[in-house]
């Protein structure tokens, strides 16, 4: 690897914190300090991240939910890597005409009369969240479920601070949560949205959580939290939702095994369809891997064309084959060949350009959490309600936010991401695990739907490539394109002509994707966490530890 400290053309924002003790990072504080919690009172990492999820349900809310989906990429200290899809899928009454889309066209192709995919009841696909971090503890936790929930309890039912970005966030969909007496009362009491630093408390939600406590999740799935939820699915009338408790009932998260590749000695491990991450990020840097990017220097022009490219070509194989793997047939071993690779290379320009780009959508609004223990279990997991607020209402007297899956399946008939009862969406969710010589080295991922995995595969070359920290890894500027215009932040608006002049439109935005974080591990046991400005990231490190055994004080 490039020597570290290399100079660089951006300013890291936040700062790392390391710990041999075992590290959690959020994008929330309060979410770090509940994995924290855990990991002190000798917990492990499913223990810290499962506390932490719940957790980001209470302070996070636009972002995460027990009525949502996501994957969650455990590496366990024998080596072994488990992926549990926990992603929501299509209720079995759910029909592939079962909405009137508005248009075959961009920029509304996604789109349906009355918005009936995205707002709603009818938004609201079968979630699987809870239901996979149940499972992901029963199987892998050490402490009692009573502990791991507990944080989230009493942040509902005690209250917290409302941030910027969550205030922000309810201000940008005011109009669809006024419609909602449920949630307006909650998040826009007098018809405001909450005013940064608010206490928000949360009674019913903390009822909610409690009942789990006492049922796990059979309360959401089959129990009363879930008739309440179907109850109110029902009251839509012709938006009625289509999920019923046979569905919620029904739900099985699925555990799959991790894709593996290699890049320059290390080791790529990412979850398999319906994440997209494992086999392109695993593509994509095969086709890196025939190019010197050290050389090339991180912050040149020729670097972000071949970026640009390389993440184009990703897009296109994407396009042709991504699902479900019980929907539709992906050659997994073909995309991620080093003999495939060579042949991408052909594909890739000298001078860019726009070309048409086929209709899709993920929501950016996610969340991810990185967490690593003494005893060598990492957790990197990515889970959602889909949009901001999911569906945007709320089910009276639980608290609960359902997801608004349903608008990433397409609305048309007859296509390759079309509704079918018990359809799982494909996801860009990246969350990844890189190991060198049998090793963890580092852990990351972050929200942003489609960018999520072209900028977890910026940052895995930031650090193979160009020696770069893991603060400055997840903070570094970013490029993304599907194949249409390309993106770059500000940090790289500097080469706006030059990329121009290679064909490229080129748009400067604010940001690309969301708030990355990641550990990286060293050879003597620590771990140092890193999360970036483009969310409220938070890095919680454990160090020290108990007494000595058969220590005492005696006066």
């Amino acid at each position: 690897m490039p020597a570290k400290n290399l100079p660089l053309p951006f300013v890291c924002k936040k700062h790392p914190a390391s710990g041999a003790g075992g590290v959690v990072v959020t994008n929330h504080p309060l979410g770090s300090a509940a994995g924290h919690e855990m990991l002190a009172m000798g917990g492990n990492a499913v223990d810290a991240a499962v506390a932490a999820l719940l957790a980001l349900t209470v302070v996070e809310p636009m972002m995460v939910g027990i009525a949502g989906g996501g994957v969650s990429h455990l590496r366990l200290p024998d080596g072994t890597h488990v992926v549990f899809d926990c992603l929501s899928q299509a209720a079995g009454s759910a029909r592939a005409d079962m909405y009137q889309p508005v248009s075959d066209h961009l920029p509304d192709y996604m789109d349906t009369a009355v918005r009936l995919n995205l707002v709603g009841p009818a938004a609201v696909a079968v979630p699987g969240n809870l239901a996979g971090w149940c499972a992901m503890h029963a199987q892998h936790g050490r402490l009692p479920f009573g502990d791991v929930i507990a944080p989230a309890i009493r942040l509902a039912a005690g209250g917290f601070r409302v941030t910027s970005y969550l205030s922000g966030n309810i201000l940008r969909h005011a109009e669809d949560m006024l419609a909602d007496p449920e949630i307006a009362g909650v998040f826009l009491p007098g018809g405001d949205p909450l005013a940064v630093g608010t206490h928000l408390v949360m009674p019913d939600y903390a009822e909610s959580l409690k009942l789990i406590r006492d049922e796990g999740a059979a309360a959401l799935h089959g129990g009363a939290l879930g008739r309440a939820l179907v109850d109110r699915l029902n009251t839509g009338g012709a938006d009625a939702g289509s999920v019923s408790l046979a569905d919620l009932a029904g739900y099985v998260p699925r555990q799959r095994e991790a894709i593996f590749s290699g890049y320059r000695g290390f080791e790529i491990a990412g979850p398999p369809p319906p994440a997209s991450s494992g086999v392109h990020v695993a593509q994509m840097l095969n086709i890196l891997e025939g190019y010197d990017l050290a050389a090339m220097g991180y912050d040149s022009a020729e670097r972000l064309h071949l970026l640009m490219e390389v993440i184009r070509v990703g897009f296109e194989d994407r396009r042709a084959a991504s699902g479900d793997p019980d929907f539709v047939d992906i050659p997994v071993e073909h995309y991620i060949s080093k003999e495939y690779a060579a042949d991408c290379r052909a594909r890739l320009r000298d001078v860019g350009g726009s070309g048409p780009v086929p209709p899709g959508y993920e929501s950016n609004s996610t969340t991810h959490i990185t967490v690593a223990d003494r005893d060598g279990m990492i957790v990197s997991a990515t889970h959602t309600i889909n949009g901001l607020f999911g569906a945007r209402f709320m089910v009276p007297g639980t608290g609960i936010i359902p997801n608004n899956y349903m608008y990433n399946f397409d609305p048309h008939p007859g296509k390759a991401l079309s509704i079918a009862p018990g359809k799982r969406v494909p996801t860009s969710m990246a969350p990844m695990i890189v190991l060198k010589d049998g090793r963890p080295a580092f852990a990351l991922g972050l929200p942003g739907a489609l960018r999520i995995f072209p900028s977890a595969l910026q940052a895995i070359v930031n650090m193979i490539d160009h020696g770069m920290t893991p603060q400055q890894a997840v903070e570094a500027p970013r490029v993304w394109t599907e194949g249409g215009h390309v993106e770059v932040e500000p940090g790289f608006a500097h080469h706006v002509q030059a990329l121009t002049a290679r064909g490229h439109d080129v748009r400067v935005v604010p940001h690309i994707g969301g708030g990355m974080n990641a550990i990286a591990f060293g050879p003597d046991g620590a771990m140092t966490g890193a999360a970036c400005w483009r969310a409220d990231g938070t890095v919680s490190a454990l160090g020290g530890g108990l007494a000595e055994e058969g220590v005492a004080f005696h006066i």
